[in-house]
C-alpha cells in the first residue's frame, strides 16, 4: 500500500511490518514521517527502510541539485533527505520508540551506457531530478554539466560504460 508518509491512512498498530524503500526519506517533515511509521507499526513489529546516504553517489546528486536550486542553502529547519542514510539521524528520528536498530551499509551498482545516458534517464524519469530541471528551466544547463562531471568522476567503467556504486543503508528497527 502507499500513502502520504506524513499522514498514513491507517489505524495505530495496524502492521507487523512497515516498509519504505527510498520513499519516506523524501517527506519534508522527517520527524512527522518517522512518527507515522512508528504509529502504524504494532509493538514488537519492524520498520524496514532503504535510504540513500549523504556521502554516496545519489547523496552527492542531491547535494549538487540543491546547490543549483537553493544557492543560499535550504530554508531553516529543512533537512536533506539523505540524512536518513545515517545511523545518527535514524536514531534521532526513532528515539526510544524502538528497542533495536540495525543500520547496515549496502550498495547497488548503477550501470549505464555512458554518463550522458544516465543523465538523460535521470533528467526524464527520476522524480527529484526531473522536478529540478523543470524548476530551473534554461538555468538547468549548468546543473546538467555538473551532474555529468559527477557521474564521470564516480564511474568505475572507464570509456566503456558508466558503472557507479550507489551507497545506501538498510534500516531495520524493532518497535518498542
Amino acid at each position: 500500500m502507499k500513502g502520504d508518509a506524513e499522514a498514513l491512512p491507517f489505524a495505530d498498530g495496524s502492521f507487523d511490518c512497515v516498509l519504505s524503500t527510498f520513499g519516506a526519506m523524501f517527506a519534508p517533515d522527517q520527524e512527522r514521517a518517522a512518527a507515522e511509521m512508528l504509529r502504524v507499526c504494532r509493538p514488537g513489529g519492524r520498520i524496514g527502510m532503504s535510504n540513500w546516504t549523504p556521502t554516496g553517489f545519489v547523496g552527492k546528486v542531491f547535494a549538487t541539485t540543491t546547490s543549483h536550486l537553493m544557492p543560499d542553502g535550504p530554508p531553516p529547519g529543512v533537512k536533506p533527505p539523505p540524512l536518513w542514510g545515517t545511523e545518527e539521524r535514524v536514531r534521532e528520528l526513532f528515539g526510544d520508540e524502538v528497542t533495536e536498530l540495525v543500520v547496515q551499509p549496502r550498495e547497488c551498482v548503477f550501470r549505464f551506457h555512458s554518463a550522458e545516458h544516465w543523465g538523460d534517464l535521470f533528467r526524464t524519469y527520476f522524480g527529484p531530478t526531473k522536478v529540478a530541471f523543470e524548476t530551473l528551466g534554461d538555468r538547468g544547463d549548468a546543473l546538467a554539466e555538473e551532474l555529468l562531471d559527477l557521474a564521470r568522476s564516480s564511474s568505475r567503467g572507464g570509456e566503456r560504460a558508466m558503472i557507479v556504486p550507489g551507497e545506501y543503508v538498510e534500516v531495520v528497527a524493532t518497535r518498542a
